[in-house]
């Protein structure tokens, strides 16, 4: 496997200290792993390039069981792997489908990794859908959120499944107290990495901040109903991507009405939502097609979504803990971003917030909401239909009249894709390409809303 060629795909020169720090660990130790770094510093592929060079191509078994606490993360870490092109067959497994629809994608992939919600892995190991004895690596990853969550008593039924496991890795943004007493019944000889406390005691998690990464901002409302000030805010912003927080899912709905009623292009993205709608906010959001994510804090973990220049709070987070994890969607890597507290008549900044912020003023000549550069069409055939990403590339092109550099990011799904395209096409090729045949069949292309 070319390492060099892997991290050109990911845009980076080299690993991260922490990321070569267990990367070392992986490979020339024996030990089990606990790894603490911050939201944002990497521990996806801090784990996934070690693993995939640790795992065997040419072993058809299922080798390495990844734990995460939802499907949003179980689906973004099946991506990451792809793109890496390590050849290595995966599939992501969680709770809202039938069961049974994951046991045929089982038998087909025959995957060599899974990324699986707690309960679900329970369930295809107890039905047999997933053969333990070839299971030699398990990694959690933000078991934080996962003990947060609830799931301990899943987590461990699942380890006594799991018999012939040799590594186990864990991997949190946090430290929890309770850690160590639920890990020490399975875990032996570990190594532990932490990239939360820098030699002063400065917790890292903050040190984004602290270190000039994410600058932090206040501005006030004038009135309790924030939405005017909100809009402006937003404006004053331009074209770049922005995730605006709230605390409750009514609201989100609210605000969102509301911005998409100003001209604003919004995702709306919240726990309450049907799991193909979250999936299609997400996915205008990462692609380009929607400039304002409009979320609870369900967005605050477990999305690795590259460029966002600004993160909102509507409402002001509600721990400590959920400041760390918003801040951290923004200055990813070696990226900057910002952070502004939308403040009202009777509110001040949290006690926990110790980092130095200013007051930001938004100008009075304010453009009109910017338009994102891209849309997001859905293609009514997928994997089930023998359809690649080269299929649909060919596709736009021959029948939507587009050029390659016209699409963007383009996934496919077992029985539907998405693709995002330049959106002065859109009209065109909606036109152009409904009903056309794609490999001979006839297919729907629409715009995803």
């Amino acid at each position: 496997m070319d390492i060099k060629r892997m991290y050109a795909k990911f845009g980076i020169d080299e690993l991260s200290s922490m990321q070569k720090e267990t990367r070392e660990a992986f490979i020339n130790s024996d030990n089990d792993l606990l790894v603490l770094s911050p939201t944002g510093s990497g521990k996806t592929l801090a784990y996934l390039i070690p693993l995939v060079e640790s795992l065997d191509t040419s072993n058809d078994s299922l080798q390495a069981v990844v734990i995460v606490p939802g499907r949003e993360l179980a689906l973004q870490s099946a991506t990451v792997l792809k793109d890496m092109g390590s050849g290595l067959r995966s599939l992501s497994l969680y709770g809202g489908r039938p069961t049974m629809d994951e046991h045929r994608q089982i038998r087909d992939t025959k995957p060599q990794i899974v990324f699986v919600t707690p309960g679900r892995l329970n369930d295809h190991l107890d039905k047999q859908n997933l053969c333990p004895n070839d299971v030699s690596w398990l990694i959690i990853d933000e078991f934080d959120k996962c003990l947060d969550m609830g799931f301990r008593d899943e987590m461990t039924h699942a380890l006594e499944k799991l018999p012939n496991v040799r590594r186990h890795v864990l991997l949190s943004a946090t430290e929890m107290s309770e850690t160590e007493d639920w890990t020490k019944s399975f875990m032996k000889d570990v190594t532990c990495i932490n990239y939360l406390k820098d030699r002063s005691g400065l917790d890292d998690s903050k040190r984004v901040v602290a270190n000039g990464k994410c600058s932090m901002y206040t501005v006030k409302s004038p009135q309790k109903d924030k939405l005017e000030t909100l809009s402006r805010l937003l404006r004053s912003f331009g074209s770049e991507s922005s995730i605006v927080f709230l605390n409750y899912r009514e609201s989100v709905e609210r605000v969102d009405q509301y911005l998409r009623n100003e001209g604003f292009t919004t995702s709306a993205f919240h726990g309450g939502m049907e799991q193909k709608l979250r999936e299609s906010a997400l996915y205008k959001f990462s692609n380009g097609s929607a400039n304002v994510l409009v979320s609870t804090d369900l967005a605050s973990r477990g999305l690795d979504i590259p460029n966002i220049k600004n993160i909102v709070h509507y409402h002001l987070p509600e721990s400590e803990d959920g400041y760390i994890h918003r801040v951290g969607r923004t200055a990813r890597w070696d990226a900057k971003g910002r952070a502004f507290f939308i403040l009202g008549p009777d509110e001040v900044i949290p006690p926990y917030v110790k980092e130095p912020y200013e007051t930001y003023t938004i100008p009075d000549n304010l453009p009109w909401p910017a338009s994102p550069l891209m849309a997001t069409i859905y293609i009514g055939k997928g994997k089930k239909d023998k359809i690649s990403k080269g299929d649909i590339v060919g596709f736009l092109c021959k029948k939507g009249g587009l050029n390659s550099s016209d699409i963007g990011r383009i996934d496919v799904n077992d029985r539907y894709s998405y693709a995002a395209i330049k959106k002065e096409k859109l009209s065109s090729v909606t036109k152009m390409a409904s009903g056309e045949k794609i490999k001979g069949v006839k297919t729907l292309v629409e715009r995803v809303r």
